[in-house]
């Protein structure tokens, strides 16, 4: 059976685009769109790999200071942050996109146009879900929309890679006032992620004694060997197709070239597994361990002159999590992105910001996905394209009053 809103969604819909003012930002959202690509432009040719936002963290602060934010400010982890207070009796709403992107400080950064694209490293993932969150704040204040709840409008940290989203995860346990959460990833359009795919990454490192490749041969046993086996015995596991969990030794480290003759003592692998289920996560790290030790008593023993030994250190860790897909603000999500002319597809699991919000208990989605994939992101091709583009900042600040509530429309939140 197909996903069907509720009447009280639809609704509510219908009774918030009904509003003049909401109209009139609808309009300016879309004459707006060369400014805010400009914004977004700006923003992107400012580098932030993860834990390295800072600089363009203070820009987007000051960016939402000149749209007439109150208390905007860097918190105590590093999140630019900026409030709009509501008229009261509403809910309290968070509106963020992370600033960190995947690319080294060095990553040579241009903004290319062409094609009907704007091609640069991280112009989409996510430096456009900050353009999204611009782009709300600008058409509430051109339209004069006031919303009844308060609306904190974020650009997070540490969103991308060994970050683990703890930048929203130090906001959304800092902030016991939030009611709900719209991430902005990406595009902001039709693809809506309203579960958390549990992620856990580790970095294992094999000891040994080490030696000369021919002296010590026989002698001593083999970190590496031992890493090999471990590395096969986990490519043997089965994981289920659904729910969707995956795996994947991602890095293998060990000697040196000017050492190429030695038996090395340590040998360093990182792997990385998901499931959109956290029993199977946890059930798959058992197996992966198990198959670790094995290996280092399989070396050992092939042998029999020293001991194989590992250590370990836990890089990431997020919780699978799920919510109703019926919850108001996914059906106002869909809802949304139906009004703006699309059909929505609500993904199955997903690695965003929206985690954390729904380890925390708030009714959550993240926006973006629709046109994502084809644009190469994560990648130095990465691109953004233009035409429609300010379709995803209407379904945010749609969204957003919808969840915050208006003079004209109660808060869909319950």
């Amino acid at each position: 059976m197909s996903y069907q809103v509720s009447e009280k969604t639809k609704e509510k819909l219908t009774a918030l685009v009904a509003d003049e003012k909401i109209q009139k930002a609808l309009a300016f959202i879309e004459e707006d769109q060369d400014i805010i690509l400009d914004k977004q432009c700006e923003l992107t040719l400012i580098p932030a790999p993860t834990h390295h936002e800072a600089e363009k963290a203070k820009r987007f602060m000051e960016m939402m200071m000149e749209e007439g934010l109150e208390d905007c400010h860097i918190d105590e982890y590093g999140n630019a942050v900026g409030i709009r207070k509501g008229t009261g009796g509403g809910k309290t709403v968070l509106v963020e996109g992370h600033l960190d992107t995947v690319f080294p400080l060095d990553t040579k950064l241009e903004i290319i146009r062409e094609d009907g694209y704007i091609k640069c490293p991280g112009i989409v993932d996510d430096t456009r879900g900050l353009a999204s969150v611009l782009s709300t704040i600008r058409a509430l204040n051109a339209a004069g929309i006031q919303t009844k709840g308060d609306i904190h409008f974020v650009g997070t940290v540490q969103e991308e890679g060994t970050g683990a989203l703890r930048g929203m995860k130090y906001y959304v346990e800092h902030h016991p006032e939030l009611d709900a959460s719209i991430s902005v990833d990406g595009d902001g359009w039709s693809s809506i992620t309203f579960e958390a795919t549990g992620i856990q990454t580790y970095e294992v490192v094999f000891h040994g004694i080490g030696g000369h490749a021919y002296g010590a041969f026989g002698k001593v046993a083999n970190p590496i060997h031992a890493a090999g086996r471990a590395i096969a015995k986990i490519s043997e596991l089965r994981v289920p197709e659904y729910p969707r969990t995956s795996f994947a030794v991602t890095n293998l480290e060990a000697g040196s070239y000017s050492a190429v003759h030695s038996i090395v003592p340590d040998c360093t692998i990182r792997f990385n597994f998901r499931s959109n289920n956290q029993s199977e996560l946890e059930k798959l790290r058992k197996k992966i361990f198990a198959a670790i030790d094995e290996a280092c008593r399989e070396e050992t023993k092939r042998w029999g002159m020293d001991t194989i030994t590992y250590t370990v250190k836990h890089i990431c860790d997020v919780n699978a999590g799920t919510q109703d897909p019926h919850l108001p603000i996914v059906e106002g999500a869909v809802c949304v992105s139906e009004y703006l002319g699309d059909t929505a597809t609500l993904g199955k699991g997903g690695s965003t910001n929206c985690n954390r919000a729904i380890e925390a208990g708030l009714q959550a989605v993240c926006l973006g996905g629709g046109r994502d994939y084809g644009s190469a992101c994560h990648t130095l091709n990465e691109k953004f394209l233009i035409e429609g583009a300010y379709k995803g900042c209407q379904a945010t600040m749609l969204l957003t009053a919808l969840c915050a509530g208006t003079d004209n429309v109660e808060s869909i939140i319950e």
